[in-house]
């Protein structure tokens, strides 16, 4: 299937897209195979393999216990937070999981823990360093089912040897869109053909799977789920979970603005755009619930931008409803447009290309989404995204204690900050620039490929070695 807005904004829980997201939805896919293949009865033991950044970072980003989950059934976009502490208190207190069973209230129990995976830190898998492989066995030994998937950033899960279909899938379907794009080139050259902005060029691409009304109730369900992510993000204080006893600030930021800017002055702007960031990013640490956008680890930038478009663009203060939602969805459209830009020409896995990849990309589609919904032409549009990844170049991926935590929050608010620069810049210019957004789409991913592996989700370089984690 082509990538659609649905596919890069999708409803998960936290802390990571790649390293929770992907791996709990490989499990859970797994797990259904062994039933629809009539195995799972058989099924005596259970093993699973965790290679590269996986197996490196996986304690501080859940990865082990969003595996368990995905084994017993849950999927990341259906299972709730209170639904994840129930679950993994009851197998650590069993150390039994429920294969293929608990997300249906029926299962096969098998003894099978955290502590029984096998993690292979400095083994990489040619495809992706996001490895892993599942084999369960029967009472002699002999394997009865065995796969291996990669989870390639987002939450997109690719099974090995499958990738070359995938690809060739990829192309077809995007054959059969009305306006096909996968170049910021081709993408303007449809706007300019039809007479249409980014967003409506993704509108109707997004027509031939879902109804006008579909597309429109799910965009904004996408974005009262981030907005819900807010507002249980602002009730919780105390220490993020992880060691690092970092504080949560977002509480205490709200109740001071709160009181210093009852009106919404715009001159609070920052303040604002940096609580909402902020408060995501808490929330995605704490594995609370919340929206890929296009990764966990970049879930704060667009909802925070889109919330500056909504109070503080201009004429907003005289909005309608309706003019809101209308703002909503144009700018998750283009975002998205530009989301299938980096997602089918880079790559938006910290693992894969720094986080260059995440919060770059992030910062790329949000500039692009204010840009349009403040009036900006498609090639202004174009500007604003190639501005905000042009100063994201080069930006590494080093969690201290693998935790999505520091550098990570601070920086979904900066990037943020930068995206509403980017698109500023942009719409004071004509939409003429020197370096096109596919050129640094490209500078991106070559940057990524030459980048050391230390600096991409290992926990072994940067912030995470030169920072006493206690």
């Amino acid at each position: 299937m082509a990538v659609g807005v649905f596919d890069l904004f999708s409803i998960g829980i936290g802390p990571s897209s790649s390293h929770t997201v992907g791996p709990m939805r490989a499990a859970a896919v797994f797990a259904e195979e062994l039933r629809t293949e009539a195995v799972l009865d058989r099924v005596a033991s259970l093993r699973v393999d965790l290679y590269g950044s996986l197996a490196a970072t996986g304690h501080g980003h859940g990865t082990m216990t969003a595996i368990l989950l995905g084994l017993e059934g849950f999927h990341p976009d259906q299972i709730l937070p209170e639904e994840v502490d129930d679950r993994l208190a009851a197998i650590a207190g069993t150390g039994t999981l429920q294969l293929a069973g608990a997300g249906q209230g029926q299962g096969v129990p098998l003894p099978y823990g955290v502590q029984d995976m096998v993690l292979r830190p400095l083994t990489i898998l040619p495809r992706h360093t996001n490895g892993m492989t599942f084999t369960v066995f029967d009472a002699d030994g002999e394997v009865l089912h065995q796969a291996t998937f990669f989870s390639v950033g987002g939450g997109f899960i690719v099974r090995e040897g499958e990738e070359d279909a995938a690809l060739e899938e990829l192309a077809e379907s995007k054959k059969e869109l009305p306006l096909p794009f996968r170049t910021a080139a081709e993408l303007l050259g449809r706007c300019q053909s039809k007479g249409l902005s980014m967003g409506e060029v993704m509108f109707v691409n997004e027509r031939e799977s879902r109804t006008e009304q579909e597309i429109r109730d799910g965009l904004l369900h996408i974005y009262s789920v981030m907005e819900g992510c807010v507002e249980v993000s602002l009730k919780r204080e105390g220490l993020l979970p992880g060691g690092l006893k970092v504080r949560r600030r977002a509480p205490d930021w709200h109740e001071r603005l709160m009181k210093e800017d009852k009106d919404r002055d715009p001159k609070y702007w920052q303040e604002w755009v940096n609580l909402i960031a902020l408060a995501v990013n808490e929330e995605n640490a704490s594995g609370g619930r919340v929206v890929t956008a296009p990764t966990n680890g970049a879930a704060g930038i667009i909802p925070a931008v889109l919330y500056y478009a909504l109070h503080f663009a201009p004429g907003m203060d005289k909005a309608t409803q309706k003019d809101r939602d209308d703002v909503v969805v144009k700018f998750l459209l283009t975002a998205a447009a530009v989301g299938v830009l980096y997602k089918e020409q880079a790559s938006i896995s910290g693992a894969e290309v720094g986080c260059q990849g995440e919060v770059g990309s992030a910062s790329s589609m949000a500039a692009a989404g204010l840009a349009e919904v403040m009036g900006g032409t498609p090639a202004q549009v174009e500007n604003a995204a190639e501005i905000a990844m042009e100063h994201n170049l080069g930006l590494t991926c080093d969690p201290i204690g693998g935790l999505v935590q520091i550098p990570c929050i601070e920086r979904n608010a900066i990037a943020a900050a930068k995206a509403i620069n980017a698109a500023k810049m942009a719409l004071w210019g004509d939409g003429t620039h020197r370096v096109s957004l596919d050129e640094v789409i490209v500078t991106m991913r070559e940057t990524g490929r030459d980048m050391s592996s230390k600096y991409k989700e290992t926990a072994m370089g940067g912030l995470a070695v030169n920072v006493v984690e206690c």
